[in-house]
């Protein structure tokens, strides 16, 4: 991280100093891409890589035993995005190597994103202010979020990873029926979601607690109508990056070449699976978006579907199906899985674990459908504008006691329990 600081403020400052002279920024700026580009392949891909080519080959080349930087993927996306902004022009060189490194290192949202443009911050950096409104804003905001992790996503991975655990390969202990395995891919559906906007909520009330204001990373993703509505919805700076800096450069959809448009899409999903991790799930994974993304763009999905019901039921069941692929340690157990939520394993239909796992976690999963859903957003919003009527005087008492109350369970569950799983530590 203190090199990818120090490499891209140097490469900032060369390419603007170089700035009329195209040819060498142009050079520059390559340059700089291949080194960070090379870094991330080197301690995210590289054994990928030569397990693969040993398998291919039946080689014994060795692996690394290198581990992976905490954070890699998002402060390398998030230092080229700086200096192709000063290349473009879109953003001022920063002499200041500290102002980088800060924009670069900023903890609240280092290893779980969300990816923040230098543009975004810039000026934060310098006159930010910060104040007790803010602070106790992004102290609620970052309660909010860790009671999510805490009372949400990790009670909906014991289901999943209980249930994904079985329909391992090599080591069928039990059988799982259809039942159970639905109910696995909706535990990790929803596991998945409150995990990530969680930590995305921790990190922007951190960052309000300095004085930072940083933008959204998910607005509900899980009321979308389409797949393609769904990614602009769901890690939104994620998406957001990919467009500006892969998919626009190569031209986007306002090409004149539909075969050119397939490719530029194609290219940002597959870019996309991989940067989630190294494993052929994660190349499969963003195949499957690009698919329906491509499909729906061709078939006018939006004009030709009105029935907002029928259009989310859509949209939710290529997202679970997605995730299983995301989920599985390999593409043999996704397709296993796939086969017993279908019930062609020979696995049958009822399940009485099932009904267990559903019974003793009927609250959890009521909260949870409940939550990605914009009803509690709305009822939020609807008391804190009535400040002046009686409702709105209970709310402004009872608010901050729910607020710390929530933060007390919290840490009675961090006490008590070391099962803490996080999905996007290895991304």
């Amino acid at each position: 991280m203190l090199f990818s600081i120090l490499l891209n403020s140097l490469f900032g400052f060369l390419i603007d100093k170089n700035r009329e002279d195209t040819k060498t920024a142009k050079i520059l700026l390559i340059v700089d891409c291949c080194i960070n580009m090379g870094i991330l392949f080197f301690y995210k891909y590289l054994n990928f890589l030569i397990v693969n080519i040993n398998d291919m080959f039946k080689g014994h080349l060795p692996t690394t035993s290198l581990l992976l930087p905490l954070g890699i993927s998002f402060f390398t996306f998030q230092a080229l995005s700086y200096v192709i902004d000063v290349y473009n022009g879109t953003t001022k060189v920063e002499k200041n190597p500290f102002y980088v490194g800060l924009y670069i290192s900023f903890f609240p949202q280092l290893i779980a994103g969300p990816i923040i443009q230098y543009n975004d911050v810039a000026e934060q950096i310098r006159t930010r202010t910060s104040s007790y409104q803010k602070f106790s804003v992004g102290a609620c905001r970052f309660v909010t979020g860790l009671g999510k992790k805490m009372l949400l996503a990790n009670n909906f991975a014991i289901m999943a990873d209980n249930i994904f655990n079985w329909s391992t390969i090599g080591a069928q202990t039990y059988e799982v029926p259809v039942m159970l395995a639905w109910l696995g891919a909706i535990a990790y559906t929803l596991q998945i979601f409150f995990d990530f906007s969680a930590y995305s909520d921790m990190a922007i009330g951190l960052g309000l607690m300095f004085g930072f204001k940083f933008n959204e990373n998910f607005n509900y993703p899980y009321i979308s109508r389409s797949i393609t509505e769904f990614w602009r919805r769901w890690h939104i700076s994620l998406s957001s990056w990919f467009k500006e800096y892969v998919y626009f450069p190569l031209g986007g959809s306002r090409t004149a070449s539909k075969d050119k448009m397939v490719r530029n899409l194609l290219i940002v999903w597959l870019l996309t699976g991989i940067w989630h991790g190294a494993n052929w799930t994660f190349l499969f994974w963003g195949l499957w978006n690009f698919i329906f993304i491509l499909s729906e763009r061709f078939l006018h999905y939006h004009e030709n579907n009105k029935h907002r019901i029928l259009m989310n039921i859509y949209t939710m069941i290529i997202v679970t199906f997605g995730w299983v692929t995301f989920r599985a340690k390999d593409l043999y157990q996704a397709g296993r899985y796939y086969l017993n939520m279908f019930g062609l394993n020979n696995n049958g239909f009822y399940s009485d674990l099932a009904i267990v796992f559903i019974k003793e976690n009927a609250l959890w999963l009521g909260l949870g459908v409940l939550l990605c859903t914009p009803i509690s957003k709305k009822i939020n919003n609807l008391l804190a504008a009535r400040k002046m009527s009686v409702l709105g005087n209970i709310y402004s008492i009872a608010y901050p006691i729910a607020i710390t109350g929530l933060f007390i369970i919290c840490v009675v569950y961090l006490a008590r329990g070391t099962y803490n799983p996080f999905i996007y530590f290895n991304f």
